[in-house]
């Protein structure tokens, strides 16, 4: 009789897959949702892609993943496979998240007790000190239609940021990091 799988086993299983079709896997779960078995697959693009993984990409990846684990000696007869994409608000804890969140406004906790908001404008790999950080330029909300305060840059090592979010924005102006694919005026920032 196999061994059990197991969610390492799991990701030993299908990361090639996963890599195959261009992808991340960021992580991989095993659990139970009552008497059935759940296997949860998290998918990610690589560092060096700015786009996010769309829906027709995930649901590729499922069918592959599915195949795959169709192969696996010690996974149940019958079991539930959830794939998604990381999405929109998940944490920043790999170094990829924040390159992907260049441009986007995000939230740092940092260790010693204090948050910073910004805007994120870079990642640096190792810089003069060697370690990896962000550059974010603080930026207040402005209140009852004036317009926010923005601040200098700040450099913080990612050592020193105990969880970072990126914050879903509705509206964003057309001079901030990423110019007029994001502005409010609609995907080429035109006025009508």
């Amino acid at each position: 009789m196999p061994a059990p799988a197991s969610a390492q086993r799991i990701r030993e299983t299908i990361e090639p897959v996963v890599t195959a079709a261009g992808l991340w896997l960021e992580d991989v779960e095993l659990g139970r949702d009552g008497a059935r078995a759940v296997v949860r697959v998290v998918l990610d693009a690589p560092e060096d892609v700015e786009e996010q993984v769309d829906l027709d990409g995930v649901a590729d990846v499922s069918r592959a993943v599915s195949a795959a684990l169709d192969d696996l000696d010690g996974l149940p007869d019958r079991y539930t496979l959830e794939v998604s994409s990381r999405g929109a608000t998940a944490p920043l804890v790999a170094r990829r998240h924040y390159v992907r969140a260049i441009g986007r406004l995000v939230v740092l906790a940092l260790a010693d007790g204090g948050t910073l908001s910004g805007r994120l404008v870079d990642v640096e790999r190792g810089a003069a000190d060697g370690e990896d950080a962000v550059v974010v330029t603080p930026v207040t909300p402005g209140v009852k239609g004036r317009p926010a305060k923005v601040g200098e840059p700040v450099r913080v090592p990612l050592t020193t940021v105990r969880e970072g979010r990126v914050e879903v924005e509705l509206v964003r102006d057309k001079d901030d990091a990423r110019g007029g694919d994001f502005a409010p005026d609609g995907p080429q920032g035109r006025e009508d």
